[in-house]
């Protein structure tokens, strides 16, 4: 089974059904084997922050070294995020796998007059994964209630109720007590329930279960915001009888405050975690789409308020930001409050309705009413993105934009920031096809196709209405534009556009002036079509600005794998600094921790000594120096001693580093990882190696921009060896050039690497593949390669420069 098949069955499951309670999803799960018994469990409900709370907990466990799975819904556009096991969504061949074992279950259930839902299976769904990944924890936010929730099939070791208010009183009752009791039954056997609720909420809870509670003054746990500490995270406080916690939290909000005291409650229960390590976890906490600041001048956020209550919360943090005009950008769903939304949110200058592409979307007209009089302008734009692009344009750099009143409307605004146009390789027939398969379609459909996308190709993904007009006005020009089946679980369309440059630019002319938000999808196609794979500016700043740049490396640790402990006396690093430039080196990376498999982690303070003084020797070297660290307070002390580039081959695991290199106003290379140091046993089943690399750097990426950085003093590095096997980071390299797409220079560190294993050269003898890597690298576009053979390396480089000069 092809996976859109597989989700087109899981979409056509029924949403809703009048039969309340737990059984069917226990069927379900007896027909897969039980495999909820075999790991433990943790159940978060609540009127609102039940997500943000989940994601809390999963990142804490995950900080003090647990493997996690995490449920969570909705989905902003793929329903394997609703499914992550260690923060990586489940393979799309699990998905496959699942639907075909669970079609019989779920056909006899149906016969039977008992069909499941969607939100049953995709809980058996998550749960099967879990098991079959020996989670040591799974993290499940309850969908409705607590008392007939799919979720509460399982028993669980510890549970939450983060917040009550009026929802769904047909199914959980009409008043606040009775929902909060009704919530209230996902209470653990053998542990009190954990609560943000307070007033008569808390008092219903405290008659079903023992309670913990996590609030204000009086609470059992008091959890205090202390303000913004910058424009996306606030400091927070959590003090409990025998512990406390003070740290910085991605999260903005005093309900977010209350939220991570849940969270760091629950992580108490469950693990005794090291109160230190629940700090560094809550920081590490990002949730897209949940207060989420994406711009800075103007600044814009997303945040997905779909009810009133959530609405007055988001009003209330809103006021912490200055800004001159309001420019609201707000979609919401039929069934929801629109009139107490609008009320509850701060008053706009102006409003941007609009409809997300979902069947559930209230009509503009609808919202206009609920609109009126309590804005200066309104404005009927249609389209999520169109709305955006619109409020974006009429906003000024002291301005602010919000989008709100629904995450189906947040989903779609945040393609404008994380959509990408992955420039592809398909110079021969062979290649086009392998661009097309696993697009879901057929067969003849790939091969009368692939003729005609040999030349300039890009992918990305559109909104179907985006998909459909890019499609007409590239087929029109003489252009081919193949178009996936359409998942209705991601909503979005997967587009390969091929043809002449000339085509692609009469394409980006045509879309120009495009409603649908097809403006900005013109500026970023542009950006590829006058990038030839690898042109730069005339800009000497930064070596890499030119022509591909060597990184020598200077290891001043007794451990490093290649060349550990030949340079960590001064004079010696000093002297192999020199050599490196003598030899062609552009950038003199300095390193004071190994991060080989099995590398002992070096204290903070060790690895100042080691690399500050060689840095402040190297003052008078004339090429930039980069300290190499995933600790941002050395790469503080780093900047501080003259470095101008900081190489973190952690990928940001300390969530200070952003900040630092924005602080210092400097270059940051972030290295895709998983595990530092590397650990060798740790695998993970990607779907495709590039893709997904490509979409977990720019979620990184992101981060960094937000802390302040600009995108081009940004490097990223697909990490070669870092939870990679040989074959793919030999699929990284081949397909350098989709990297392209993130817009920040690329760095590729290959040099000796255990992947030349594949081609049979053992330590000691991996110089010649290293220089071809290296060749190989810089004919695709490569700006940066980190090697520690500078000489052998910039002379590969040298020939390449040579071949394209001709």
């Amino acid at each position: 089974m092809e996976y859109h098949e597989s989700v087109d069955y899981l979409e056509s499951l029924q949403r809703r059904r009048p039969k309340l309670g737990t059984e069917t999803t226990a069927t379900l799960l007896s027909a897969l084997g039980r495999p909820h018994e075999e790991i433990d469990c943790v159940q978060i409900a609540g009127s609102n922050g039940k997500g943000s709370t989940a994601r809390m907990l999963e990142r804490v466990l995950r900080e003090d070294g647990y493997d996690v799975g995490l449920y969570t819904s909705p989905d902003l556009d793929d329903v394997r995020e609703r499914i992550l096991v260690d923060g990586r969504k489940i393979p799309k061949e699990r998905v496959c796998s699942f639907v075909v074992e669970i079609e019989d279950a779920v056909e006899r259930l149906r016969e039977a007059g008992d069909a499941p839902t969607y939100f049953e299976v995709l809980t058996a769904l998550a749960l099967s994964h879990f098991a079959a990944e020996s989670v040591d924890v799974a993290v499940l936010e309850v969908g409705i209630g607590g008392r007939y929730d799919a979720t509460s099939a399982v028993d669980p070791v510890a549970s939450a109720v983060t917040s009550v208010s009026l929802e769904h009183t047909d199914l959980l009752g009409e008043t606040i007590e009775e929902i909060a009791r009704d919530k209230a039954q996902v209470a653990p056997a053998d542990a009190p329930l954990v609560t943000g609720a307070d007033g008569a909420a808390l008092e219903a809870i405290r008659t079903e279960t023992d309670a913990i509670s996590v609030g204000s003054d009086g609470a059992d746990v008091v959890a205090t915001e202390r303000g913004l500490d910058s424009p996306v995270e606030s400091a927070i406080s959590i003090t409990a009888p025998e512990w406390s916690v003070e740290t910085n939290l991605p999260l903005p909000g005093t309900h977010q405050a209350t939220n991570a005291g849940v969270a760091a409650v629950l992580a108490d229960q469950i693990a005794s975690v090291d109160h230190d390590t629940i700090a560094r976890g809550l920081r590490k906490a990002h949730w897209p789409g949940r207060f989420e600041v994406v711009s800075r001048e103007p600044i814009a956020v997303l945040d997905g308020a779909h009810n009133p209550g959530a609405c007055e919360t988001l009003a209330d943090l809103f006021e912490r930001y200055a800004y001159d005009e309001l420019h609201l950008v707000f979609g919401a769903m039929t069934e929801k409050d629109h009139e107490g939304m609008v009320e509850a949110l701060p008053d706009p200058d102006s409003v941007f309705l609009c409809q997300p592409n979902v069947p559930r979307a209230e009509s503009l007209a609808v919202l206009a009413d609920a609109f009126e009089g309590r804005a200066g302008r309104i404005d009927r734009s249609g389209s999520v993105l169109e709305a955006t692009e619109r409020a974006l344009l009429r906003a000024g750099e002291n301005d602010a934009v919000l989008v709100t009143g629904s995450l189906y409307a947040v989903a779609e605004a945040r393609d404008r920031w994380s959509r990408l146009q992955v420039p592809k390789r398909t110079e021969t027939e062979s290649e086009a096809r392998s661009v097309l398969e696993g697009m879901g379609l057929e067969e003849p459909v790939v091969e009368a196709t692939a003729e005609r996308a040999v030349g300039r190709t890009v992918k990305t993904y559109l909104r179907d209405p985006q998909a459909e007009r890019i499609s007409r006005t590239f087929e029109a020009i003489g252009g081919s534009c193949t178009l996936s089946p359409t998942e209705t679980s991601t909503r979005r369309v997967t587009t390969v556009l091929s043809g002449t440059n000339a085509q692609f630019r009469e394409l980006i002319d045509e879309l120009d002036g495009e409603e649908l938000g097809l403006a900005h999808v013109s500026s970023q196609l542009r950006e590829i079509v006058e990038d030839d794979g690898g042109g730069r500016e005339d800009d000497r700043r930064l070596p890499w600005n030119l022509e591909t740049a060597v990184m020598g490396v200077l290891n001043v640790t007794p451990d490093s794998f290649h060349d550990g402990g030949e340079y960590d006396a001064l004079e010696d690093a000093v002297a192999r600094a020199e050599a490196l430039v003598e030899a062609g080196a552009d950038i003199v990376d300095v390193g004071g921790e190994s991060t080989r498999p099995g590398a002992d982690p070096v204290p903070v303070a060790e690895e100042i000594d080691r690399v500050v003084p060689v840095i402040e020797a190297l003052a008078d070297l004339e090429v930039p120096i980069s300290v190499d660290t995933r600790k941002a307070a050395v790469a503080d002390a780093g900047l501080e001693a003259g470095a101008e580039i900081v190489n973190d081959v952690s990928g940001l695991e300390d969530p200070e580093m952003r900040f630092v290199a924005a602080e210092h106003d400097a270059t940051l290379v972030i290295t895709h990882s998983l595990d530092t140091p590397v650990d060798p046993d740790r695998t993970v089943a990607y779907d495709d190696v590039v893709e997904e690399v490509v979409y977990d750097l720019q979620e990184t990426v992101l981060l960094a921009e937000r802390a302040g950085l600009e995108r081009d003093r940004i490097v990223v590095d697909p990490g070669f060896g870092f939870g990679k096997n040989a074959e793919e980071c030999f699929e990284l390299l081949s397909r350098l050039d989709e990297f392209r797409a993130l817009g920040c220079p690329v760095m590729v560190g290959h040099s000796h690497k255990s992947m030349f294993d594949r081609v049979g050269c053992e330590p000691g003898e991996r110089l010649p593949p290293t220089v071809a890597v290296t060749a190989m690298a810089a004919e695709r576009g490569a700006d940066v390669v980190r090697v520690h053979d500078v000489a052998e390396n910039d002379a590969a480089i040298r020939t390449v420069r040579a071949t394209d000069d001709r």
